[in-house]
Formats: C-alpha cells, sequence, structure tokens
C-alpha cells in the first residue's frame, strides 16, 4: 500500500508563533507603565513605549528617529555620557549599573529618571522610571537632617552659653551663702540663709538636669567607667537627703548590709546622682510620716555583680494611670504636683536613661496618699585589685599643709567667693584678672596650685594654661604646677578641653567649700605623707 506523503506545514502555521510574539511585544510596550526604549549605537531612538506620552509627553512616532541625548539636561550630560560608554563596552558578565539624569518634557520642565539598560548585538535596550517626587522627598529629607543637625548643635551651643551664663551668677549666691552660714547668726539670719541655699542648690540643680537632657537626646553624654569606693559614693547623697527629711520631720531609714561595700568598676557620679534625684523625690514629695532605703549586693558565682537599691515614702503616691508616663520627659503625676511641689519632671526620665546606659533597670510602683516605691537594679563589677581608692574619688575637706595659691578670675563676685572659702585653708591667695597676667605670675614666683577661670577677656583659661604647661618645659627643673579649671561650661566637652590644654582637673561652677577643698587636696597630696 503506498504511503502518502506527510503533508507540508502551511505558511500560516509558521507564521502564527511569530506573530503572537510580536503581538505581545507591541501589548508590553502598549501598557508599561516604566519608560521602555531602544536605540542604536549612534544615539538614535528606534522603538519607544506608550508611557513616554504621560510621562514625558512626547507621541512616541514622534521620538522616533531622534538622538536620545538631545533631550538630557545639560548639566548631566557629563554623567550620561559616561553611563553610555559603560552600557556599550560592559562585559556580559558584568552587573547591570543604574544612573540617574534628567529628560526634558515637551512643556520644557524636566523629570527625573533612573535607567537600567543592556547592550545586546547593534541595538541598546532601556527601561526608566520617573523618581522626580522620589529625589525630591531624598533630598527634602537630607536637607530636613542637616537643618536639624544644625538646630541641635544651636542648641547644645545655646544650652552651654547659658549654662555659662547662669552658673557664673549662681556661683557667686551659692559659695557667698555657704561661707556666710559658717558665721555667727541668729537663728532667724540662719533660717533665711539656709531658704537662700536651697534656692540656689534646687536651681543649680534645674540646669544640670537640662543639660543632662540636652547630652542625653543629642547622645553625647558618656559613662566615664573608673574604680571607686561605694561607701564615699553613697555617702554624700544620703547624708545631705538624711538632713533635708529630718528637717521636714520624718524619719530617715538606711539598711544597708555590711557586704555592700568596696571598690567597682563604673560611673560613681551618675550612680549618684540616680540616688540623690530618688531620694530627693521622696523627700520632696513626703510630707509626714518616713523614707526609707535598702541597699542590696548580689554576687552569685558565673553571673555579674548587681547593685540594687529600693527607696520607698509614705508620700503622695501616684495611681496606674501615671505610671506609665512616669519616666517621660517634662511628666509629673498631674498638675497639681507641678504647683504643689514645683519641679520640671525631668528627674525620672534622667534616672531612667542613665540607669540603661548602664544596663541596669528601674521601676515604680504607688498607691495615692499611701506612698511610693522606686527599686534600681546596676550592673557594677568589683574592681579585681584593689590597693587605694581612686585619688579622684577622695572628699578630704581640709587641706594637709597651708598652700601658695593663684586664682585667674575676671568676675569680681566669684573671686571673692574662693577669697571666702580659702580664707582659713592657705599661706596666700594671689588674685590676678586674666590668662595674661597668670602666665605672667607663674613666670615670676612658684605656686602650690593655679585656680584658672576658663572664659576670661584677653587671654582665656585654655590659652593660659597651654602656655604655662610651655613655661614649664622650658624651665631645666621641669616642675609642673597642678591647674585647675573652674568653669561655668559644664558640658563634657569643655571638662574635656580644659584637659587638652593642660589642666589637672575640672570644677563646675557653682563652686562649694566642700567640693574645692576636696579638689585641692586631690591636686596637693603632702610631700611627707608621698615619702611615707
Amino acid at each position: 500500500m503506498p504511503i502518502a506523503p506527510a503533508a507540508a506545514p502551511s505558511l500560516t502555521g509558521l507564521l502564527q508563533p511569530a506573530l503572537g510574539e510580536a503581538a505581545d511585544l507591541a501589548t508590553f510596550f502598549d501598557v508599561s507603565l516604566d519608560l521602555l526604549v531602544i536605540r542604536d549605537l549612534e544615539g538614535v531612538i528606534v522603538r519607544v513605549s506608550a508611557s513616554w506620552a504621560a510621562t514625558l509627553g512626547y507621541d512616541p512616532d514622534d521620538l522616533v528617529g531622534m538622538a536620545i541625548l538631545t533631550l538630557v539636561h545639560p548639566d548631566d550630560m557629563p554623567g550620561t555620557l559616561d553611563s553610555v560608554v559603560e552600557v556599550e563596552t560592559r562585559r556580559p558578565d558584568a552587573p547591570v549599573l543604574g544612573h540617574i539624569n534628567r529628560y526634558r518634557h515637551r512643556n520644557g520642565h524636566y523629570v527625573t529618571l533612573e535607567w537600567r539598560a543592556q547592550r545586546f548585538g547593534d541595538r541598546v535596550y532601556a527601561v526608566a522610571r520617573d523618581v522626580t517626587a522620589k529625589i525630591a522627598a531624598e533630598r527634602a529629607l537630607i536637607e530636613a537632617k542637616a537643618a536639624a543637625e544644625a538646630a541641635n548643635r544651636a542648641k547644645s551651643d545655646f544650652l552651654a552659653n547659658m549654662s555659662h551664663e547662669i552658673r557664673t551668677p549662681l556661683n557667686g549666691v551659692i559659695g557667698i551663702v555657704d561661707a556666710l552660714s559658717r558665721t555667727p547668726l541668729t537663728p532667724d539670719q540662719a533660717e533665711m540663709v539656709g531658704l537662700i541655699a536651697t534656692s540656689g542648690v534646687t536651681l543649680e540643680r534645674l540646669v544640670s538636669d537640662v543639660l543632662d537632657v540636652s547630652r542625653i537626646e543629642a547622645g553625647k553624654l558618656a559613662l566615664e567607667l573608673r574604680h571607686f569606693d561605694l561607701d564615699e559614693v553613697l555617702a554624700a547623697p544620703l547624708e545631705t537627703l538624711r538632713l533635708r527629711a529630718e528637717a521636714k520631720g520624718l524619719t530617715f531609714h538606711v539598711e544597708r548590709p555590711a557586704h555592700v561595700r568596696g571598690v567597682f568598676v563604673g560611673d560613681s557620679v551618675r550612680i549618684g546622682q540616680i540616688l540623690g534625684n530618688l531620694l530627693s523625690n521622696a523627700v520632696k514629695f513626703t510630707t509626714e510620716g518616713s523614707i526609707s532605703v535598702r541597699f542590696g549586693l548580689s554576687e552569685d558565682d558565673g553571673a555579674p555583680t548587681l547593685l540594687s537599691f529600693v527607696i520607698e515614702d509614705t508620700g503622695v503616691g501616684f495611681d496606674a494611670d501615671h505610671a506609665a508616663q512616669l519616666f517621660q520627659r517634662f511628666s509629673q503625676a498631674d498638675a497639681s504636683i507641678t504647683r504643689r511641689f514645683g519641679g520640671t519632671g525631668l528627674g525620672l526620665s534622667i534616672c531612667r536613661s542613665l540607669t540603661e546606659m548602664m544596663g541596669g533597670r528601674i521601676d515604680g510602683a504607688s498607691t495615692p496618699g499611701v506612698g511610693s516605691r522606686f527599686s534600681v537594679v546596676l550592673p557594677l563589677p568589683r574592681a579585681e585589685r584593689i590597693q587605694a581608692c581612686d585619688a579622684h574619688a577622695r572628699t578630704m575637706t581640709s587641706l594637709s599643709r597651708r598652700l601658695r595659691v593663684l586664682l585667674a578670675e575676671d568676675h569680681p563676685v566669684n573671686q571673692r567667693v574662693v577669697q571666702l572659702i580659702l580664707a582659713d585653708h592657705v599661706a596666700e591667695l594671689v588674685i590676678v584678672d586674666d590668662g595674661a597676667q597668670a602666665v605672667a605670675a607663674v613666670e615670676a614666683g612658684a605656686f602650690d596650685v593655679v585656680l584658672m577661670d576658663m572664659q576670661m577677656p584677653g587671654m582665656d583659661g585654655l590659652t593660659a594654661t597651654r602656655a604655662i604647661r610651655a613655661v614649664e618645659a622650658a624651665r631645666a627643673a621641669g616642675s609642673r604646677t597642678p591647674v585647675l579649671m573652674l568653669s561655668a561650661n559644664a558640658m563634657a566637652e569643655h571638662r574635656d578641653a580644659a584637659s587638652e590644654a593642660g589642666a589637672d582637673w575640672h570644677l563646675a561652677k557653682p563652686v562649694t567649700a566642700r567640693d574645692l577643698l576636696a579638689a585641692l587636696a586631690m591636686l596637693t597630696p603632702d610631700p611627707t605623707e608621698a615619702r611615707d
């Protein structure tokens, strides 16, 4: 039986797949929201998608045969030409790089486009997307960030200047009142002096709180880890607040096991600040009853050493609705508390920030009309080797010998404050008004210590300190006089600047007799004791 030959495929059957693919490509060019373009190696447009009309206002047929680079913004041409070369010479295995430039709209304005392109044979196939709004938003974000950073710098500068301007007269008030309190006074006079002293301390704390919040917000508040004696850190806030509590007729009880003592590694100043803030709040918000503080120290094998303290009072308290806002800035339980007790609502917020920076936790609980309870737990490793307490942690308030002291200070009130504090403690106090006179005085004679104000007319304290160190370096004997910077600038950067200039210690104003005498004792140890 003869076999019939197979029928030859029809022309229609051969063309149908190709026609379908062409139709798909045409549909893709018609419906694409992105800009599609095919160009030759001369840069002449072969085909564009319908979306060019919606995005740039051009009819696709009008663009065919046009040199595509004629639409590019003149300022973007150098970068675009580099991109053209990169696309046309790219290796097959190289990544596809993007490029952003601006294309002219039919009505004359420019649209920002982000491109991806790939060469195949003698054609370049590219896709672009309108990113005008995206780029504008990114630029606005960058500008807003720069403006915020500038505003933050301006705020920091303002707070530093405000601190200086407030602390300078405040130093005079607190210093003179402190000296006045040490003189014979009638009961009424003593009461008035006490009220002035309390108001001064409150104002100084407010200034410090505002500066702390600013540093925390800017991320510039850094912890200073050093060895410290726990006894010395706890003594000041406990004694100060005990006296305030007893003055209000409150019972003040401290429970501290014997093992909660020794030398530890941490930021002793901030630990004292947290304890002081919590105790101060307890005293402020308690009108009758008692305040208690219990200390604990957990030293389980293999676990971090944890210092804890719990403060309880019988004060006004707060309800559960206000507990969630308790650690927020400028927040108090209700407005009547601010009117009745005063305050800014910054203290607990600062306590929480400091506690969390140390890796600890702070909690508060209360019953209205019954009292409040605050607990703090802080990781606090013991020092591995204990030979002596850090010399900077000394709290001596008397000098072992009488000193010859140079004071460089331009403000008459501050000069008088130092005179009153040191009157019974030094052999001689020489006072000069600016840095240049201080340098001349050091060149002319020997001093046991120099008290240097940071901001003075003419030569400032930093410049004067550098000059003094240069004078000492030129001497054959190589002697070095301790320099204590007394400054109303309390920001960390000012303390660092003092250290870099050659100062041995920085004491922020307002200066009290206790702080100044302790610093002098630390900077001028008795030579005979050192030999022993």
